[in-house]
């Protein structure tokens, strides 16, 4: 693969598959521990969550600007160093509210983690929708392999969450030996450094095309709500589906589904892609299917129409969440490609924050079949703002 900025694309990779495994040690059992083993409620595991997607969003922001100006290398080598050691904390330390402080920690540095991944991607001297497509296909991969192990073995520990965690530090020191090894100071940068900085000094901010900054907002604030109505799948629908005699093996089995249908989509959208080049097209009917599954979950009285829901659930992810940021990439010059994906995902970890408290907002003042109904209007009405900005201003663009 090729080499550029001093990373290869296989590295970048291993390293989305090493965090996504990770990640799903976690999020999908913060509810479900805190509601179970340390009887809080749903709108308190909902700010725990808003703590910790919050803290996301700041790390998210802070690598993505740092990273166009900044050591990328020191800058990755920092958050894993850090994100180690508050890991290998919540072995030890995971009461209240010792677990919501740390869980805080974690979402800062990983947000500053991906951020960066990301923005290392978009120095990858490749088609920019087959990077990230590349990158979510092994982030998906990493969450097939973590959710497949983390239901039965939560079990397994009599709801102790100790050995996750111990598991989660090994991976992030196999992900450290990556980033020393494989991730290199790029020559040329370093040759180039005094008249960079100088440069740095006299340039003046680059600015977007209009038609660009409309599109590219538009996607910051369209998958923030549909994160925040995503997250309800990843939070609150746990604790509905076990007040219904679903186990949390199965709770499991539906993100292990999930994750196993994104994998063979994006292997499908790749070929696709190969006669059939339209992005936006891929965000429409992915917006489209998000809010189907929404509609499917009012109707579903049995967990086959819970697995119906997640497979139209994935088939809308897979097409939308990843082409998303590989638009923003083309629309955005070189110098700020890191700000504007630390944008994205600052939004997208906004929306992740919002979700599980909206969430608990909704159930605890109506119910779960109202809170689906919001889900399903609120990502329709997306659907027609992406469909009615992308129409007015796709024309006006400029490409990077």
């Amino acid at each position: 693969m090729k080499k550029q900025n001093g990373i290869e694309l296989k590295w970048l990779l291993i390293c989305m598959f090493i965090s996504s495994i990770g990640n799903s040690f976690v999020w999908p059992l913060t509810t479900i521990y805190m509601h179970e083993q340390l009887g809080k409620s749903l709108t308190m595991s909902g700010i725990v969550l808003l703590f910790f997607s919050g803290a996301n969003v700041v790390g998210s922001y802070i690598s993505g600007l740092l990273f166009d100006h900044k050591n990328p290398r020191q800058l990755m080598l920092t958050g894993t160093v850090l994100a180690i050691i508050v890991i290998a904390l919540m072995i030890f330390f995971n009461g209240w509210p010792t677990y919501a402080i740390l869980l805080t920690l974690i979402g800062f540095f990983n947000g500053w983690i991906i951020t960066l991944i990301n923005s290392y991607a978009t120095k990858i001297g490749k088609d920019g929708r087959y990077v990230f497509y590349m990158l979510y296909f092994a982030s998906n991969l990493g969450m097939v392999l973590g959710t497949t192990i983390v239901g039965p073995l939560y079990q397994y520990a009599h709801g102790s969450i100790a050995p996750l965690f111990s598991i989660t530090t090994v991976l992030y020191v196999i992900f450290l030996g990556i980033v020393v090894l494989h991730f290199k100071e790029d020559e040329k940068a370093t040759e180039d450094a005094p008249e960079a900085a100088e440069a740095e000094e006299k340039k003046t901010v680059t600015k977007l095309p209009a038609a660009n900054q409309w599109i590219c907002w538009t996607f910051f604030l369209s998958l923030m709500v549909i994160w925040i109505m995503y997250e309800q799948w990843a939070s609150n629908l746990s604790v509905f589906l076990t007040e219904r005699g679903v186990s949390m093996t199965q709770y499991s089995l539906l993100w292990t589904i999930n994750g196993i249908l994104i994998v063979v989509c994006q292997l499908l959208i790749s070929w696709i892609s190969q006669y059939h080049n339209n992005p936006y097209l891929m965000v429409y009917i992915g917006t489209f299917t998000i809010a189907l599954s929404f509609v499917l979950l009012l109707v579903a009285n049995s967990y086959w129409w819970y697995i119906l829901a997640m497979v139209v659930l994935t088939i809308g992810e897979a097409t939308a969440i990843p082409t998303m940021p590989a638009i923003v990439n083309s629309l955005s010059p070189s110098d700020v490609k890191g700000k504007y994906q630390g944008i994205l995902n600052a939004y997208a970890s906004a929306g992740k924050a919002i979700g599980p408290l909206f969430g608990g907002l909704v159930i605890g003042a109506a119910s779960y079949h109202v809170l689906f109904i919001i889900c399903a209007i609120a990502i329709f009405v997306i659907e027609i703002i992406i469909l009615v900005v992308a129409k007015l201003k796709r024309a006006q663009t400029e490409e990077f």
